[in-house]
């Protein structure tokens, strides 16, 4: 399915914790990196998440903070 966001990171899900209203996803990136992602239950059990599927992180947001030490 072709989207207009540009970022898209292939991944694979690590964990998936199930709470009542709200699923919390981690997935991992080729190079080693962790996002870690709150979608609702609903959408996690509609798309059978669970560890080791591959999945697109699609990363569509207005607002980049950065932060330098």
């Amino acid at each position: 399915m072709p989207l207009s966001a540009r970022n898209q990171l292939g991944a694979t899900v690590s964990a998936v914790k199930h709470g009542s209203v709200m699923s919390v996803v981690t997935i991992q990136l080729s190079g080693g990196e962790e996002i870690v992602a709150a979608i609702t239950r609903d959408s996690a059990e509609a798309l059978s998440l669970g560890d080791g599927d591959r999945v697109t992180a699609i990363i569509k947001s207005t607002e980049v903070i950065l932060s330098k030490d």
